[in-house]
């Protein structure tokens, strides 16, 4: 005889009230967002197989999961190889300690809700390369001083295409000249040797020449 599993409760969580508990024969089983309750059509007293019962568990991980990736997008924009790889450590299982001391793994989410959960995020317009090399390099002037070469090493570093690289920077008002004005004014107090702040500026990409030449002007 198959088992049936019926919905014997649905509340809202205390802690947060854009989610759901749901209680199954009794007993707490899964949690989903308020827009998947409509979606999926669960309700108190509606009856489900063990096959039905395990996609709305999936709908359950993969609703945790946006939501938790949203949140991370929110922080600040990411590229899309950040957000693949946010999503690729929430694939891994993980070990952690439960209440009574002992080291327990977690399974890490399926790769199928990763995916959707990439691609939910692209559709709506949180992840997208030329955005956020936009936000990178405007974010990255305005924190101090940075050359060209060392702003295009690290939107690279982050996944981003050459072209988007090329476009973003012909479009912005920026220039290497100015940047480096910029940190020499910012750091020149704190090099009394002017051969270790010429080292340092070359460590942000800057050639020597410019350099040399924004040192005699200065």
């Amino acid at each position: 005889m198959e088992v049936v599993y019926k919905v014997t409760d649905i509340s809202i969580q205390t802690k947060n009230a854009d989610r759901v508990n749901v209680s199954v024969n009794g007993k707490y089983r899964l949690s989903l967002d308020l827009s998947q309750i409509g979606d999926i059509g669960i309700k108190v007293g509606k009856e489900y197989s063990q096959e039905e019962l395990a996609d709305i568990e999936n709908e359950s991980q993969f609703g945790k999961l946006y939501a938790r990736a949203l949140e991370y997008c929110l922080m600040r924009p990411h590229s899309a190889r950040e957000m693949r790889d946010y999503l690729w450590r929430k694939t891994r299982t993980t070990k952690y300690k439960s209440r009574d001391g002992q080291i327990k793994e977690r399974e890490g989410v399926t790769q199928t809700n990763a995916d959707r959960t990439f691609n939910r995020l692209v559709d709506r317009g949180y992840i997208n390369d030329e955005k956020f090399a936009r936000f990178w390099v405007e974010n990255r002037n305005r924190s101090k001083g940075v050359s060209r070469r060392k702003l295009t090493a690290e939107l690279r570093t982050k996944g981003v295409d050459s072209s988007i690289i090329e476009l973003v920077f012909s479009e912005s008002e920026r220039n290497d000249d100015d940047e480096l004005r910029k940190m020499i004014t910012k750091k020149r107090s704190k090099y009394e040797d002017e051969q270790k702040l010429i080292a340092y500026l070359a460590r942000q990409g800057f050639s020597y020449d410019d350099i040399k030449s924004a040192l005699s002007e200065d």
